[in-house]
């Protein structure tokens, strides 16, 4: 080999180990840029129990395949509440899409009814220039009222009245303003909420055979929805969650960026956020898993400023008493107007397993019933954390035996924690009588006056399960009821503690399914939980409904 055939070897050699390296760099960079997301779904704790598990999982989106749909964020609605929650929910909405363009995902703007505005902008061009597919999938030009999958569950807000929850004054105020405006105050919109910006890159349309065609075009798979509103357009559209997951998309709901139309004076007449929270649940259990906003922003979901409501995680793991259907139907009538709520059930397969405990990290508050459970390490960790960081925890029945296996070693990689009665309420529980007489239930002495005890007729309470042996309490422990049986020593039925860290405490051996059936007894349990979050309970707050200022 000469010289000169030498150094143009070398020079070749050079040249492809470069474009090697800048191959590997562009691969590596791609890999970087695909959507890390945690996708949370609802999965049924055994077929045909109505009871869900909130399973998440890891998913890696290849962002030159996904595309996020902005759907219906007008710049006006004729519900003045609407208005409001749009106007705070954009400016966050908007960075998620320019972070989410940057990283090469679609972004498609979807404003029905507005087109008029966009007719000479490059975004609708892009639209409007894209061949129809010829693989368009039925009916994907028309709303979608329901999938399939919906016929095995229950809708659980009334929407019936078109879910607008303003102040009445308010809102006849806003619809003369509307007038005046030259709009008409039905349908006042025009156009996309001016915050959104829209890139010359993006796609505008409101018709499902464009926007199909667009994804095929680019070979789209993965799908987003955000906007307004989730129990109406974002789940009816042509472009919406029912259609996107019928026709096979990977489609997921971003949960924290968006609203629904729901009215709390509707059933089921709980605040208009766990409105919203109900909606959410009932897509993730028969449409498609939801994300949110921080899996692309980073730091912390959105929440509306109105949205007040302490988080009550219901830990349900055992089979004695029925907790596991009466527990939730609890929470829904009681707490779904000051709290917003997540239900962890115990696995019906394993139990050592408590499917979407996680929630934990999240919560205020825990209400705890569960029964002889040892517990994977990391899981009881969690709880052990929980308690250490000094927050509170209402407890019914077997909570106060939950993690104890009366001295038997636990399965490998799992834990108990035996002494947790004592080490958290304060309490002593040794076993119970047998079932005999309803327990006669009264105030402990100097107790009447105790808030949790308001509204609450203890002459009409009385314990329907056997009583239990619990006594000595803690010194540190506040006895507010006591249950008696004939022939027995009195045992304190309820009672207040802290934690060391200074967590608030309730405990109540009543949680029998009949204890359920008495106004009393839900007026108590739910006035613990008001206590244990530091909420009035006298005069319970209003649902939080708005974002008013």
């Amino acid at each position: 080999m000469n010289t000169r055939t030498s150094i143009r070897w070398m020079a070749l050699v050079l040249m492809g180990s470069a474009t090697a390296m800048a191959s590997e760099a562009l691969r590596a960079e791609q890999k970087a840029e695909a959507l890390s997301l945690t996708l949370r779904k609802r999965v049924e704790t055994k077929a045909g129990s109505g009871r869900f598990h909130a399973i998440v999982a890891p998913a890696q989106w290849d962002t030159k395949k996904t595309a996020i749909i902005v759907c219906d964020v007008w710049d006006s609605h004729h519900c003045l509440n609407a208005v409001r929650r749009v106007g705070e929910m954009a400016p966050r909405l908007n960075r998620v899409l320019v972070e989410a363009r940057r990283r090469g995902v679609l972004i498609v703007h979807a404003p029905s009814d507005c087109m008029a505005a966009y007719k000479d902008h490059p975004a609708r061009q892009n639209a409007l220039k894209t061949p129809r597919s010829k693989h368009l999938p039925k009916d994907i030009g028309t709303w979608c009222n329901r999938i399939p999958a919906e016929e095995k569950g229950t809708y659980p807000i009334d929407q019936s009245d078109g879910g607008e929850d303003d102040d009445p004054a308010e809102h006849r105020a806003w619809a003369e303003k509307l007038q005046k405006m030259g709009r008409n105050p039905r349908a006042p919109w025009k156009s996309q909420v001016d915050v959104l910006q829209i890139d010359d890159r993006d796609t505008i349309s409101d018709k499902g055979e464009e926007i199909w065609s667009v994804f095929e075009q680019r070979g789209i798979e993965n799908v987003v929805l955000a906007g307004v509103h989730t129990n109406m357009c974002v789940l009816g559209r042509p472009f919406g969650l029912r259609q996107m997951a019928k026709n096979g998309k990977n489609v997921v709901l971003m949960r924290d960026l968006t609203d629904t139309m729901y009215n709390p004076a509707r059933s089921p007449f709980v605040s208009h956020f766990t409105g919203t929270d109900l909606i959410v649940e009932h897509i993730e259990k028969w449409v498609c898993p939801t994300i949110t906003s921080d899996q692309i922003l980073g730091g912390k979901p959105f929440r509306f400023s109105g949205d007040k409501r302490p988080h009550v995680v219901v830990l349900i793991a055992e089979s004695e008493y029925q907790t596991a259907r009466t527990l939730p139907e609890f929470a829904l009538k009681h707490l779904g107007k000051d709290f917003r709520v997540s239900i962890v059930f115990g696995s019906k397969s394993n139990a050592q397993d408590v499917p979407g405990l996680e929630v934990l990290n999240e919560a205020d508050v825990l209400l705890l019933s569960v029964r002889r459970r040892a517990l994977p390490t990391k899981e009881m960790d969690r709880i052990r954390k929980y308690v250490a960081d000094g927050k509170p925890v209402v407890g019914i029945r077997t909570a106060s035996h939950a993690f104890s296996l009366n001295g038997k070693k636990p399965p490998e990689g799992c834990a108990t924690w035996e002494t947790f009665d004592p080490d958290v309420f304060g309490g002593h529980y040794t076993g119970h009588h047998g079932a005999g007489p309803k327990v006669v239930v009264e105030a402990a002495e100097g107790a009447g006056e105790h808030p949790i005890l308001s509204g609450v007729a203890l002459s009409e309470l009385a314990g329907n399960g056997s009583l239990y042996k619990v006594s000595p309490l803690a010194k540190t422990a506040k006895p507010l009821a006591i249950g008696s049986i004939p022939g027995q020593p009195r045992e304190p039925i309820l009672w207040t503690h802290a934690t060391k860290a200074g967590g608030r405490v309730v405990y109540t051996s009543l949680g029998h399914p009949d204890d359920f059936k008495e106004a009393s007894f839900n007026r108590l349990l739910a006035n613990a939980i008001h206590w244990a979050a530091g909420l009035p309970i006298g005069e319970r707050r209003p649902a939080a409904s708005s974002t008013r200022r």
